[in-house]
């Protein structure tokens, strides 16, 4: 039986791609999970209109994130902090500086999306990479700096 994957399948193809499957398993694991449809006239041209629409979304997606790339290339974010000899009160997470950016920038951050592999504990100058597209990283400088200096 022939099907049109809508998801990528693991051995077995990407999205898009007319699969050749046996008609057991696309009848009870395939369709049901809304991994494929049936190969017929019809559903090759709604997956041809989802593929289309779908890379127009990526598109509008990266062209955002290459704006917002521009807009923070040359920033430099301060967090205040409380601190003691070098070392601060608690920490500086990804929350911390997303809520930074949006409040200096007015722009709104994923915070899942800043590659900080565990929370700043000293002062000192850090950069920090914001992926919001995978073809367009945004190296951030964020500066923790003691809030009486």
């Amino acid at each position: 039986m022939n099907v049109i994957l809508l998801e990528p399948v693991e051995k077995l193809g990407e999205a898009g791609d007319l699969v050749s499957v046996k008609p057991g398993f696309a009848r009870n694991f395939l369709v049901p999970r809304g991994l494929a449809l049936p190969a017929t006239q019809a559903n090759q041209r709604e997956l041809e209109a989802r593929l289309a629409q779908r890379a127009k979304q990526l598109a509008e997606r990266k062209a955002d994130a290459e704006r917002l790339k521009e807009m923070l290339a040359e920033a430099q974010l301060e967090i205040p902090v409380r601190a003691g000899e070098d070392r601060i009160y608690g920490s500086v997470t990804a929350r911390d500086i997303a809520e930074a950016l949006e409040k200096r920038f007015e722009v709104t951050i994923d915070r899942r999306k800043l590659d900080l592999h565990e929370p700043i504990k000293t002062l000192g100058e850090y950069t920090v990479v914001y992926k919001p597209h995978p073809e367009v990283p945004i190296d951030l400088k964020v500066a923790v700096v003691a809030e009486n200096a």
